[in-house]
């Protein structure tokens, strides 16, 4: 009895997916400081796959990302490095630090603080977040921006009312206006207005 084997290649290994790029709201150069520099949106609460990905997007901007700190009570694994592009990110953690903020340092250019929008954050409730976080100047703190929003996300109403004031262009009509427009009729004597 012949046996014939026929011998194929292996199938390559599926190509592993992109890595997507991170989600950020930066301040805009200013000389005016803030609480916050920005704010970041990650996909997961997963440090290795997600600070790669943040530290190359902001190579360019703000120059090379070497430690990272964190606190504990956010992230369930805090890897004591993660490798970015050939080099290593050192991360810390510190229990005393604002739990919805990330600090970046730099050896050559300083010290970044930025607002982590939690990963299962709706798009509408985190574009309010990373505006927010971005605004130069601010003093709001990441426990004040998400405390805020907690407030709105429980409160549909307060969102109306932020929607129709998007929508109307920012201001609607005074009531003081459209009073003067109505005739008041005779005053009597002593009246002063």
């Amino acid at each position: 009895m012949t046996v014939i084997l026929e011998r194929t290649a292996a199938a390559p290994p599926p190509a592993a997916d992109p890595p997507r790029p991170a989600r950020l709201s930066l301040t805009p150069s200013t000389a005016l400081a803030g609480q916050l520099d920005g704010a970041w949106w990650p996909r997961s609460r997963d440090l290795m796959a997600e600070l790669p990905a943040l530290a190359a997007a902001l190579d360019e901007p703000w120059g090379r990302i070497t430690r990272v700190t964190v606190n504990p009570a956010r992230w369930p694994v805090i890897p004591h490095t993660v490798p970015v592009a050939g080099r290593t990110v050192h991360v810390g953690w510190f229990t005393e630090q604002d739990p919805d903020k990330l600090i970046l340092l730099s050896y050559t250019v300083g010290r970044w603080d930025l607002l982590v929008v939690p990963p299962e954050t709706a798009p509408a409730a985190a574009s309010r977040l990373m505006a927010a976080a971005a605004v130069p100047g601010s003093v709001l703190t990441a426990r004040a921006l998400i405390a805020a929003e907690a407030v709105i996300g429980r409160r549909p109403e307060l969102r109306n009312r932020e929607d129709a004031w998007e929508s109307e262009g920012g201001a609607r009509a005074s009531d003081i206006g459209s009073l003067a427009r109505h005739p008041v009729g005779p005053l009597s004597v002593g009246a002063w207005w």
